[in-house]
């Protein structure tokens, strides 16, 4: 249990995990989940491991690429972040999503409206994807300059 637990601290020093993300890394290195099981819950003991912790850290660094509010989530669920704790992270951002789609459209296409339908669209994709709302995606295509 204790080579377990420190090759989980070892994990948890270079950066924040969530418990999910935590119990597959130390199952591939081979440790039983009885170990696992003691590590973390010695873990989460100390509160050397925690969700919530992780989520606030993850969503700061995944809008500050800038990636919208519904991709954030998703990678947030993805990692075993539960719903509750997940839009708790979000929120508490604070962010204004539509001037982030707003940046990443300008520096991806530059400042300029076009009317192109298929530019147009390839913005819309490529902000979509990137987990932005289709109000906040019209919002970016459709202004001229920063700030207007």
């Amino acid at each position: 249990m204790q080579d377990c637990y420190n090759s989980a601290l070892w994990i948890l020093g270079a950066r924040e995990h969530s418990e999910k993300e935590l119990r597959d890394k130390l199952a591939r290195k081979g440790f039983s989940e009885t170990e696992i099981h003691d590590a973390i819950v010695r873990l989460l003991e100390y509160n050397y491991l925690s969700d919530e912790r992780f989520a606030s850290s993850f969503a700061r660094s995944r809008a500050s690429k800038p990636l919208g509010k519904q991709r954030i989530l998703n990678e947030l669920r993805m990692k075993g972040i539960n719903d509750d704790a997940a839009k708790k992270a979000v929120d508490e951002l604070d962010a204004d999503w539509f001037e982030l789609a707003l940046q990443l459209k300008q520096k991806k296409f530059g400042i300029a409206v076009t009317n192109d339908y298929k530019e147009k669209s390839k913005q819309t994709r490529y902000l979509v994807y990137r987990g932005f709302s289709f109000d906040e995606v019209k919002y970016a295509i459709e202004h001229t300059e920063l700030g207007s």
